[in-house]
């Protein structure tokens, strides 16, 4: 495949593991059900609420992939490394969010009905899952990056003519006189400032 078909891919499942993350985060997760109180209580747990970790590492990530595409060499690897430990850390968060436990003890503090009641019952959605899937996704785009990212283009080379030469290399020009309106508008054009002063 070829490098810049590769990093498209690798942009493009990355931004979609970021995107299940942030999108599962605020789903409903789980709902817990006490029917065995004074009070029947009924509450519904988003994943913001049970995993706020999860949402925030999905923003990491998005960024994460920015710097991804904007770098290159031992700097797109060190951003690869990093989206690997985002997507982990957003699987592993989201897998541990609707451990039965957690999410009793997270529907415990918004309603103190439900430390009063016997036995509550705890349903889960598939939402964690997708968002785990999403981290994956990271991780895996992360992996590619370390271990195939340095052969990647970086995105300003797309736009640099072969044979061009640097600004810092180019000789200097003399200043415009400053009753020569012309000579100051082409200096503008070419990006100098005819007020700077050499001296």
């Amino acid at each position: 495949m070829r490098p810049r078909r590769e990093r498209a891919g690798a942009a493009l499942a990355g931004a979609a593991g970021a995107a299940l993350v942030l999108l599962a985060g605020g789903r409903q997760w789980a709902a817990v059900r006490a029917h065995g109180a004074l009070t029947p209580v009924e509450q519904t747990l988003t994943g913001g609420e049970l995993a706020g970790a999860v949402t925030a590492l999905g923003w990491a990530g998005l960024a994460a992939l920015a710097a991804l595409l904007a770098t290159g060499g031992w700097a797109r690897r060190a951003v690869g490394a990093l989206l690997v430990l985002l997507g982990a850390a957003a699987a592993w968060s989201a897998a541990g969010a609707v451990r039965h436990a957690h999410v009793l003890a997270v529907a415990e503090e918004r309603s103190a009905l439900l430390r009063l009641s016997g036995e509550a019952a705890v349903d889960v959605s598939r939402w964690w899952a997708v968002a785990a899937a999403g981290g994956a996704l990271l991780a895996v785009t992360g992996a590619l990056a370390v271990a195939r990212g340095h052969r990647w283009p970086g995105l300003s080379a797309r736009y640099e003519r072969p044979g061009a030469v640097p600004a810092s290399a180019r000789p200097a020009r003399p200043a415009p006189a400053a009753d020569d309106p012309i000579g100051l508008w082409k200096s503008l054009d070419r990006g100098e400032d005819p007020t700077a002063d050499d001296g």
